[in-house]
């Protein structure tokens, strides 16, 4: 029987790092997969593209399996409402088993993601991108945000709007929105105090080539009242192995010495 994780208290974070293809030592586990991530695994221009997007949904399939107790290609995903127009393009949600917990998912360039809570949650990751791209995006955040950038000096510039944006994407895809909200209307930078009421947000910590974050939101219940006290819940950010992956292979993900870190908003 498959060792089972405990819904959390606050949120866990998973953070798997694709390996060089060198450094590859197992088959990836497509049978786990459904046809329609198969077909989106296939049509990723480039190779290393569709492995990408192929982890990434079987880890997802295989951590949520291990907080609901059934066998990752059983699961059937589906979507919410969307907050903006009411259509069903919201926040992922598990149809099959029916299931309290809720779950974000991101990946890039060699890095996945993945938050899980029992509070709607989104997470983002992101390669710290080219000075060009953070100049042009740029344009499109919080009149503050853009002001805190513009003091940053040049040699930090890409990282600081690296950070800064994956929050700003990790609070949309926990509300549900994406980037159909405008980018302006919320205040993500670094004044975590006059962040948006019941949403804790945290840095995740992914290496010198990537950014990344998670929001959590605390509205209803004893999670509100905590963060409303300054004490949300905590974040844990755990380690999927690439080999958990692999076929053939059913590793325990719920080993303490999976945890790397507790993180603070």
């Amino acid at each position: 029987m498959t060792a089972k994780l405990a819904p959390p208290a606050g949120a866990d974070v998973w953070l798997l790092r694709q390996p060089k293809p060198d450094d590859i030592t197992g088959v990836l586990d497509m049978a786990e997969l459904d046809e329609k991530e198969l077909q989106r695994a296939r049509q990723c221009r480039r190779q290393a593209g569709g492995y990408l997007y192929a982890a990434a949904h079987i880890a997802l399939r295989r951590v949520l399996a291990t907080y609901v107790g059934r066998p990752a290609g059983s699961l059937v995903f589906g979507r919410g409402p969307c907050p903006c127009c009411d259509q069903q393009h919201g926040r992922p949600v598990l149809r099959e088993p029916e299931s309290d917990l809720h779950f974000s998912l991101s990946h890039s360039s060699g890095m996945v993601l993945i938050g899980v809570a029992q509070v709607p949650i989104g997470v983002d990751v992101e390669k710290v991108p080219s000075a060009e791209t953070a100049r042009v995006c740029t344009a499109a955040l919080h009149a503050d945000e853009r002001a805190e950038l513009a003091e940053v000096p040049e040699c930090a510039g890409t990282a600081a709007f690296g950070r800064l944006w994956t929050r700003k994407e990790a609070y949309l895809k926990g509300l549900g929105t994406g980037l159909g909200r405008d980018l302006s209307l919320d205040y993500l930078g670094w004044e975590s105090a006059r962040h948006p009421a019941g949403w804790s947000v945290v840095d995740v910590p992914a290496g010198p080539r990537h950014t990344a974050a998670a929001a959590i939101g605390y509205g209803e219940g004893a999670t509100a009242a905590r963060a409303a006290a300054g004490e949300p819940a905590p974040v844990t950010l755990r380690w999927l192995p690439m080999e958990s992956l692999y076929s053939g292979s059913r590793p325990d993900l719920t080993r303490d010495d999976a945890i790397l870190a507790e993180l603070a908003a």
